[in-house]
């Protein structure tokens, strides 16, 4: 992924957080950023020789210094809020101390600033009692995975937001600025992150499309190539946007700090503020619910590298396995079947459970559905409809 000229700086940064923490995979991130192994390994020991707190061709004039005044501060304090409207004094606290400032105030005092100088200090999204917060124990084991619904444009069309989370570390894998809510234009973007970040162990979305076909219909042409790259994909309970709170949160704090201005011009426009903005909240923005770290410090790429080809499978001996004709018909022990049209042409494989006339349908690796054979032989259809269940990955 070669750097691109508006945002390089951005990206050099991202680089250099992945890259620093012990045990990284440097050559692996240098070849996924499309840099050279000398250039990747030079920028991280200037990281490392600034303190981990500024970059080659940034100012390296600290904010302020023992011998400056309360003018200074104030100044910092502001310079800070003005680059992030949205910000709290906790936030802008915390900020100003990765920055390596000297006279670091409370954030009782920042606040006091800011209101000394006739700012107003709304909630933005928040004010919602605290709540216990569940998440995966590593970076990669699971991504949260949707569109922020759709706004206008300032000259025609719309924008159509498309988020991915990695619910660990709340890195924003990606925040891509759509025309639409396509499953080739969601295939293009993961493939940019894959190629990047690696391959995550799973990815829970909603039911609607592209990755749901609705309740009771998980499986979708994406959701089959997800499984094709051995990620595990789950969905979201119907009416339960919680299951999916990180992203949701995610979505109200990109609506508060970019969503709410003036409609962008174009769809240019919109892919360049959310690159600027990616930034600031993956490596600057101290986050309330990482103890006031920020996504990148805890984030790791995966060291699952994505393959361009879709290796073959070979299903476990003793599976039966059928491959999924046009019109959805498998034939399992002389009945006749239908299946998700997502698996047409795909083989599927039937395993015996420990109950009688009982089996399991897996494509691959996930199991897509169950079949009781005794149930369809009390029926009187020459044809059965498999009962499609929801992976167990998906949030109870």
């Amino acid at each position: 992924m070669p750097f691109r000229e508006v945002s390089r700086m951005d990206e050099r940064l991202e680089f250099v957080m992945l890259a620093s923490p012990k045990g990284a995979n440097v050559r692996r991130l240098c070849r996924r950023f499309g840099i050279s192994p000398t250039t990747g390994y030079k920028w991280r020991e200037r990281w490392e020789a600034s303190g981990r707190t500024e970059l080659p061709e940034l100012s390296r004039r600290p904010l302020s210094s023992p011998s400056r005044s309360d003018a200074a501060t104030e100044e910092a304090v502001l310079s800070v809020r003005a680059e992030n409207p949205t910000w709290g004094g906790r936030k802008i606290s915390k900020r100003l101390k990765d920055l390596g400032h000297e006279a670091v105030p409370a954030p009782s005092t920042v606040t006091a600033i800011l209101r000394r100088h006739g700012i107003e200090l709304g909630v933005f999204g928040g004010g919602h009692a605290a709540f216990t917060r569940f998440e995966r124990l590593r970076p990669n084991e699971l991504w949260q995975m949707d569109f922020k619904g759709h706004v206008p444009l300032a000259t025609a069309g719309r924008l159509h937001p498309l988020t991915v989370l990695d619910d660990h570390s709340r890195f924003a894998v990606v925040l891509a600025a759509c025309t639409n809510q396509q499953t080739e234009t969601v295939r293009k973007q993961l493939i940019a992150a894959f190629r990047c970040y690696g391959l995550p162990e799973a990815i829970i979305t909603d039911n609607g499309p592209p990755w749901g076909d609705g309740p009771g219909s998980p499986f979708t042409p994406l959701g089959v190539w997800l499984i094709e790259q051995s990620i595990m994909i789950s969905h979201s309970r119907s009416y339960h946007p919680q299951t999916m709170g990180k992203d949701e949160r995610f979505h109200r704090t990109l609506k508060a700090d970019v969503l709410s201005a003036v409609p962008f011009s174009d769809l240019a426009a919109a892919e360049r503020a959310f690159d600027r903005w990616r930034n600031v909240y993956n490596t600057q923005r101290p986050h309330e619910a990482l103890e006031l770290a920020v996504p990148a410090s805890r984030y790791r790429p995966s060291p699952r590298d994505y393959v361009e080809t879709i290796a073959p499978f070979e299903y476990a001996p003793g599976d039966i396995v059928r491959r999924v004709q046009k019109d959805r018909h498998v034939s399992l022990l002389g009945r006749m079947v239908k299946v998700s049209k997502a698996f047409c042409g795909k083989a599927v494989a039937f395993r015996p459970t420990m109950e009688d006339g009982v089996f399991n349908a897996f494509f691959r690796t996930q199991m897509i559905a169950t079949v009781d054979i005794r149930a369809l032989d009390r029926r009187s259809e020459s044809v059965h409809d498999v009962s499609e269940h929801l992976s167990t990955l998906s949030p109870v």
